[in-house]
Formats: C-alpha cells, structure tokens, sequence
C-alpha cells in the first residue's frame, strides 16, 4: 500500500505531465493557425500585385491602340524631333513577363489544421 505523501506525488506529476501536454498541443494548434492566417494574407497581397500588374500590362497594351494614355489623354508622337522630348529607351524583356501561375493546395499530414 502507498503512503498518502507518494498518493499526492503521483497526483502531481500526472497532472504537470498531462497540463504540459495540453498546452503543448494548443501551443501547436495557435502555431498553425498563425502560419496559415499568415500564409493566405500572403496570398493575398500576391494576388493584389498580380492584379495591379495586370492592370498596368493592360493599360500599356490599349495605349498604342488608341493613341491615349490610361488617362484617355491623346499622346505625343514620340518622335524627338517635333516633341522636344527625349524618347524612352527600355529593354523589351522587361515588358514581357511569361510565367505560367500554379496555385495548389498541397496536403500536408503533418501540419495542424485543415487537411484536404
């Protein structure tokens, strides 16, 4: 039979050990929940670039069409001789961009959280 003062130890240490594991599995629960709120306002801001990207490869394609700026503002010529300005020398790799966009969820079965 065990004493009343080796009772009140065991009691103890199950309740530290089971307290600890709790808040270790919150711990881990916050811990992704915090890595995936973090990773779709990531997401997000991404797609917002993307479509201010868009936007401004869109407004630079329509602007040689119709002679207006995104302003709806006629534009020069762009000859130096009759527009006093210098003309605008730019790499013509730097107004391409071809990717192409993956967006895939990927399961993890480790990661806390949703599971798909």
């Amino acid at each position: 039979m065990i004493g009343k003062f080796e009772a009140n130890k065991d009691l103890i240490q199950e309740l530290t050990s089971s307290g600890a594991r709790r808040i270790g599995n919150i711990a881990g629960i916050i811990t992704g929940t915090v890595a995936e709120v973090t990773r779709e306002i990531g997401e997000w801001v991404t797609d917002a670039i993307e479509m201010n990207e868009a936007a401004a490869a869109a407004r630079r394609d329509s602007a040689p069409e119709s002679g207006r700026d995104s302003t709806g503002h006629a534009q020069e010529s762009g000859d130096p001789a009759t527009s006093g300005t210098k003309p605008e020398v730019t790499s013509p790799a730097a107004d391409i961009v071809d990717a192409d966009v993956v967006d895939a969820e990927i399961a993890d079965p480790d990661r806390p959280g949703k599971h798909f």
